[in-house]
């Protein structure tokens, strides 16, 4: 039977054991291009300790394992922008890097559907574990690559690629890109107004889902440094495939480099949050 790590799509890592695993790939890039790309989901892959969480193989190649077509386009996206990135190598359902320490759903029991076994039982030892070793390690690579640009003059504005499925619940969603955000409007903003420039698209605000998660990636390291921030959702079956993951970084290359100079971009500002009410 294959391992998880052998047959992830995403990562493309190698089976390794709980004293090699790393949880997130730093990607090399210019800070002076004034970007940093994340990808919290990119990878479906598990410590070798987890085994399989108790779950059949296809359950790894769903959204509940991790965001399909976000990796391909995060590293595309970085390369033509010639900016760093950084990127998780771990599965969500191993903990979901994209949520608050104190979120219900930072370790799911239950995901669209699929009960995970190997979840059923973690209580809040193992939760703190998984957090120290794979969640905050995450992080703290993210925080490393922010602190770096700044130290050399270049405070970044944070991208975020993320997929969503294109049904859920058997509704079929209109979008094809919606970008997340708080109450910062320095990159959202400008980027939904780029993109429904094109009379093709159905371009989400705060669609398919809220940008306003207390705890987030994007709170943690945007709202609460006062970085420009947006959070790019793509529809899955549009990234599904090499020539869908090229069109679509190169969109967004496209809307970026025009972004570029827009004001306040590589400024810290802040503007705090609705969510909390709170910067």
């Amino acid at each position: 039977m294959m391992t998880l790590a052998e047959r992830q799509p995403a990562a493309g890592a190698a089976h390794e054991s709980i004293d090699e695993f790393v949880p997130f790939e730093s990607i090399p890039g210019s800070v002076e291009t004034g970007w940093l790309i994340l990808c919290d989901h990119a990878s479906n892959a598990l410590p070798a300790e987890y085994g399989d969480l108790g779950l059949p193989p296809e359950e790894f190649e769903r959204h509940i394992a991790y965001d399909i077509g976000a990796a391909a386009v995060t590293r595309r996206l970085a390369r033509q922008l010639g900016a760093p990135a950084v990127m998780s190598r771990f599965s969500r359902l191993l903990i979901d890097p994209n949520r608050g320490a104190d979120d219900p759903t930072l370790l799911m029991r239950l995901s669209d559907g699929a009960v995970v076994p190997g979840n059923a039982r973690a209580d809040e030892a193992e939760k703190a574990r998984r957090l120290q070793r794979y969640h905050e390690p995450y992080h703290g690579a993210v925080e490393a690559a922010i602190d770096t640009a700044i130290a050399a003059g270049h405070p970044p504005a944070l991208v975020s690629i993320h997929s969503f499925t294109p049904l859920w619940r058997g509704i079929r969603r209109p979008w094809e890109i919606g970008m997340l955000w708080d109450t910062d409007p320095r990159l959202a903003v400008p980027m939904i107004e780029m993109f429904r420039a094109d009379p093709l698209l159905t371009v989400g605000d705060n669609e398919p889902y809220s940008g306003r998660l207390k705890g987030d990636t994007m709170y943690r390291h945007g709202t609460l440094r006062g970085l420009a921030h947006s959070l790019v959702e793509l529809r899955q079956d549009l990234i599904a495939d090499e020539p869908g993951q090229a069109e679509w970084a190169g969109r967004l290359a496209d809307v970026l480099g025009a972004l570029a100079g827009i004001e306040g971009r590589n400024e810290i500002r802040h503007y705090g949050s609705a969510g909390t009410g709170q910067p």
